[in-house]
């Protein structure tokens, strides 16, 4: 049974996003979510820049035992939250100060500080930008796949499949919201047998099918199968509030 919580996420279907949704759905928890539609800039108006003033998504509310209301914002920052305060038996987790504690840290935060950011450019000088600057693309595609040899390396020595010994934990979690999206950034995944295994295999996970669609459809992966020129009207539309989000937040 699921247990009882009052934390609120407020979200959408982004990378950094469905992060928090896998992982309370892999913890089991009971949580309430509002999708917060990026497209209308729900995520600048003053009601949500009081939970995460820097106007990003994803961001978490909760109540502390004294009953004081968290508000939680970077989803690095929520991941370590949950897994501390909800994952005592270490479902996800290893016990503070372990190896293993602080290894499942180096992966989070290279997560966070690198794959996260390089994958994100080379989405944005991919997909969205307004002009084609074949420099930035290469840049960052190249530098997406370095940061995917590193995990392949990682998982080709690993005897669990999992980044950090023996269970899917948050490092697992944070990058395969990133590698879900390997198409449609520009990866070709097939270059990285063991990262699409482990893909495939956390995929499998209930908890993590389920809270990829939380609180709507995830459909990053459909691009794997998707002819370009689909592809590229499919991000036409997305191509065109980035840009006018752009030009709104430069003022």
């Amino acid at each position: 049974m699921a247990q009882q919580t009052d934390i609120h996420l407020y979200t959408n279907q982004t990378p950094n996003g469905i992060k928090i949704s896998i992982l309370l759905e892999e913890l089991g928890l009971k949580y309430q979510s509002t999708i917060i539609d990026v497209t209308k800039n729900t995520q600048k108006e003053p009601w949500f820049l009081e939970i995460n003033p820097n106007g990003r998504i994803p961001a978490l509310t909760d109540k502390l035992e004294d009953g004081q209301t968290i508000n939680l914002f970077e989803s690095g920052s929520i991941m370590q939250y949950l897994v501390d305060r909800y994952d005592k038996d270490h479902k996800l987790s290893y016990p503070y100060g372990s190896p293993e504690h602080w290894e499942v840290n180096n992966w989070l935060f290279w997560q966070m500080g690198g794959l996260g950011p390089m994958q994100g450019q080379l989405a944005h000088f991919n997909r969205y930008a307004s002009e084609k600057i074949q420099y930035g693309v290469d840049r960052y595609r190249n530098e997406t796949r370095r940061l995917y040899r590193v995990m392949e390396t990682q998982l080709q020595k690993s005897p669990s499949g999992y980044l950090v010994g023996d269970r899917c934990t948050v490092a697992d979690i944070s990058c395969w919201s990133w590698v879900a999206a390997a198409a449609g950034s520009g990866v070709d995944i097939t270059e990285f047998p063991a990262l699409k295994e482990w893909r495939d295999k956390l995929l499998a996970q209930p908890g993590v099918e389920k809270g990829r669609h939380a609180p709507g459809p995830h459909k990053a992966l459909e691009y794997e199968n998707m002819p370009e020129e689909e592809a590229k009207k499919t991000f036409e539309h997305n191509r065109r509030w980035v840009q006018a989000a752009m030009k709104g937040e430069s003022k």
